[in-house]
């Protein structure tokens, strides 16, 4: 019988580590269509804005009471992992608490923390049900924001109910396994009392020693396949931040965030023009496009992005312009990204790694120009997101595409340019005219 389980089990683990290493390997090499960008400068800087933003949750504190709960989440999951470890080992090796031998009384200790993790996670993910469903939090709510309509609301309520079931099946495991421990049956040894599960015994006194053996198996299958099943799920859902919430803020702006970088072909010509550089006899005429009309115009950090988004809305909730209205919203952005991403990807898979022209495109099909237009620019969207999104870039990088490519602007901005362009000034005169206001000062 035990034969049988590690061949299953040994077919369960290999099984969903192939899927999840083909999701990860289609993600990276969408990731990868981006433009190239160096973002490998200053390591240090990087490590301490990762150690600081990402494993301290520095920007989630900003609201103490969140920020705790979401800690309680993020702590759980990094530790229980731990015990996942034991699990896989026992499922490999037909062994039962493989770790108890080992470690002696300390092996108690560290099961009741561990039991301590799973009871927070349990009561902070009924928490957050509560906020969703319940009383209702503005940025979370998809009547006011049309992006969470379908698949973002159900995922988050999915993933909140699969972390209670299994912290519920870790802690009810462990109950049954104390049980079967202070009856003495064969394989559960002795380990010590269980903190958390040591409440849920009562439940189990009644059970035969067969059904309390078929319980624990059936929780301890439960725990471990939820855990292969969640590792490959996280893979489509927004809870992928989980894994890339790290490199995303190693590889985070160092610049200020007012600092808005040039077309480095726009600045070449503009040099040009002024005298202050000369033409490359090397470089070609021809520029490929200005700005970004499709994911592969924009960087690999951009769509880096787009994956780590957590859709927590912090952004959108901080918008100016959603505030008053307007049709952006910067999650929508970071979303539309990854939608966009995600079908490049498919297209892929299905042509052999190649992507075939589908006649669509992020901007237009997924992103109107009416939300890039309402864009101010503050930067708040940047200034609030926990993990440093930043969905402004990509607005930037697409405006640009609207009016230099699509020539898509109000008419008062294309005078403006037309002004720049001639007279480099946003005025219509020329520049001997340009000091001739001095002449009425005294």
């Amino acid at each position: 019988m035990y034969i049988i389980q590690q061949i299953l089990f040994v077919l369960a683990l290999g099984g969903a580590g192939f899927l999840i290493a083909k999701r990860v390997g289609i993600i990276k090499k969408t990731i990868q269509l981006g433009r190239p960008e160096d973002r490998f400068d200053n390591p240090a800087q990087r490590w301490a804005t990762m150690l600081r933003i990402a494993f301290g949750q520095k920007k989630m504190f900003d609201r103490p009471v969140v920020g705790i709960m979401h800690f309680v989440i993020y702590a759980g999951f990094i530790l229980i992992n731990v015990e996942v470890l034991e699990i896989i080992l026992d499922g490999i090796l037909g062994t039962h608490r493989l770790f108890a031998p080992f470690l002696g009384d300390f092996y108690a200790y560290l099961i009741n923390f561990f039991e301590f993790l799973a009871f927070g996670v349990l009561v902070v993910c009924v928490m957050f049900l509560i906020r969703r469903n319940i009383t209702k939090v503005e940025r979370l709510q998809p009547a006011r924001h049309r992006e969470l309509n379908g698949f973002p609301v159900i995922d988050a309520n999915r993933i909140l109910w699969a972390e209670i079931i299994l912290m519920t099946a870790l802690l009810t495991m462990n109950a049954a396994d104390s049980v079967l421990q202070d009856r003495g049956n064969e394989h559960y040894h002795q380990v010590g009392t269980f903190a958390f599960s040591g409440f849920l015994k009562p439940l189990f006194a009644s059970f035969s020693d067969t059904a309390l053996v078929a319980y624990e198996r059936i929780a301890w299958w439960l725990h471990i396949l939820g855990i292969l099943a969640f590792g490959l799920y996280v893979t489509y859902s927004k809870h992928l931040h989980i894994f890339l919430a790290f490199p995303n803020t190693y590889f985070s702006n160092l610049e200020p965030k007012g600092e808005m970088p040039n077309m480095p072909d726009v600045t070449k010509e503009v040099q040009i023009m002024l005298g202050l550089a000369q033409p490359d006899a090397n470089s070609s005429a021809e520029i490929a496009r200005f700005g970004a009309k499709d994911v592969k115009d924009l960087t690999w950090k951009n769509l880096m992005d787009s994956y780590s988004c957590t859709e927590c809305g912090r952004c959108t909730a901080a918008c100016p312009a959603n505030m008053t209205g307007k049709l952006l919203s910067p999650r929508k952005i970071m979303m539309d990204t990854r939608d966009r991403l995600e079908i490049v990807g498919a297209n892929m898979a299905a042509n052999g790694g190649i992507f075939v022209d589908d006649g669509k495109s992020l901007y237009g099909d997924h992103i109107l120009a009416e939300e890039l237009r309402a864009c101010t620019t503050c930067n708040a969207c940047v200034q609030e997101c926990p993990i440093n999104i930043s969905p402004l870039d990509i607005i930037l990088q697409m405006r640009r595409y609207q009016i230099m490519e699509e020539s898509d602007a109000p008419a008062s901005w294309n005078a403006m340019f037309s002004n720049l362009e001639n007279n480099q000034a946003p005025w219509k005169f020329s520049q001997g005219d340009r000091f001739n206001w001095v002449e009425g000062v005294k």
